[in-house]
C-alpha cells in the first residue's frame, strides 16, 4: 500500500510595508487650512468695510484646498519613504487541519469573522 503523498507547500515572497492612508491626511490638511482661515479673518485686524464672515469665507476655500494639498504631499513623502523601508518575506500556505465553523454548523455566524449569514 503507497501512503497518500501530501504535495509540498506552495511558497511565495511577499513585500512588506506599512503604507499611509491618504484620506486622514488630506482630512487633517483640510482642517488645518479651515482653522488658518478662522486666524486669519477673526485674529488678524483688517479693513473696518468687510464683515469678519465674509473674509473667513473668502480664505476657507484657498486655505483648506492648500491644506489638503500639502496633507497630500506629506503622505506622498511618507509612501515613498515606506518604500524605500520595505521588507520582503518567504511565505508558505498551510492548510487547516480543523475546519472553522460555518452557518451549516452552528447558525450564527461564519467562521468567527462576525458576520451575519445570509438567509
Amino acid at each position: 500500500m503507497s501512503s497518500p503523498e501530501t504535495p509540498a507547500p506552495e511558497r511565495r515572497e511577499v513585500t512588506v510595508r506599512r503604507a499611509p492612508k491618504y484620506v486622514p491626511f488630506l482630512i487633517l490638511g483640510g482642517l488645518l487650512g479651515f482653522a488658518l482661515a478662522a486666524v486669519l479673518a477673526y485674529g488678524v485686524p483688517g479693513d473696518e468695510s468687510y464683515d469678519a464672515g465674509t473674509v473667513f469665507g473668502f480664505f476657507l476655500v484657498p486655505c483648506a484646498a492648500g491644506g489638503a494639498i500639502l496633507g497630500a504631499v506629506v503622505a506622498l513623502l511618507l509612501d515613498r519613504r515606506s518604500v524605500r523601508r520595505a521588507q520582503h518575506a518567504v511565505v508558505e500556505a498551510v492548510p487547516d487541519s480543523v475546519q472553522d465553523p460555518g452557518p451549516e454548523n452552528d447558525g450564527r455566524f461564519d467562521g468567527g469573522t462576525g458576520t451575519q449569514p445570509r438567509p
